[in-house]
């Protein structure tokens, strides 16, 4: 038993390190972008020698995975505060407040972010970049106030999935003052949903057969990157 214990508590010694490291790094990613060159710098500068970096066999790819996990997580903070401070508000204006948020995270890094997710579309990225993916909607769909249990649930997930990556590209090549143009494009892209959300839930029974089949191929999905 004391072996196990010791074993759990180097685990977390060295999860915090890891951490403390990849947190530090994210200052030099405007430098030397989202790379191993750049996880080396943050590690020096906690006073760790440069090959640190081995402990992040990914390298890019960690960095990127640990910044879209925080990113996540203050998402998660700020909506919580929101439902508990704020009057309430139609489900829609809370995803476009929680979306324009979590996109806001990466402005800092607009230059950058191609690289990043260039470096997540890779195979050996992908089920990575799903799962943090369809963990903030989810997060998002929930705090906007959706209970369902039915294909709503799903169809809501992944249609946010696709408004935010297509909001992203957007952004990420948007020039106009304080990025006007990408919040009015995911005004409009919401919108859009809205129309075609309405338009499913007043489909008859007849449309529950590919219900069922995109439920499930949801759900196989999921299991594949590992979220159930």
């Amino acid at each position: 038993m004391s072996e196990v214990k010791h074993t759990h508590t180097e685990e977390g010694y060295e999860d915090d390190i890891k951490f403390k490291i990849l947190e530090a790094s994210l200052p030099f990613v405007h430098e030397h972008g989202w790379s191993k060159t750049t996880i080396s710098a943050g590690a020096e500068s906690l006073g760790y020698p440069g090959i640190t970096h081995g402990l992040f066999p990914r390298g890019g790819a960690d960095l990127v995975n640990h910044f879209q996990k925080r990113s996540n997580e203050k998402l998660v903070d700020s909506l919580k505060k929101r439902v508990l401070v704020a009057k309430p508000d139609s489900g829609r204006v809370i995803v476009q407040e929680a979306v324009k948020n979590r996109l806001e995270m990466i402005v800092p890094y607009l230059a950058r972010w191609p690289q990043a997710i260039a470096i997540m579309s890779l195979p050996q990225n992908v089920s990575t970049s799903l799962a943090t993916l369809l963990t903030m909607t989810d997060d998002i769909c929930y705090y906007a106030g959706d209970r369902s249990v039915d294909f709503n649930w799903y169809a809501r997930r992944v249609a946010l999935a696709g408004l935010y990556k297509a909001t992203e590209l957007y952004l990420i090549q948007d020039t106009s003052p304080d990025f006007e143009k990408s919040w009015k494009f995911l005004d409009n892209r919401l919108a859009e949903l809205s129309q075609v959300h309405n338009l499913v839930t007043k489909a008859d029974a007849g449309g529950f057969g590919s219900a069922d089949a995109i439920k499930s191929a949801f759900t196989t999905a999921r299991n594949i990157i590992g979220l159930n």
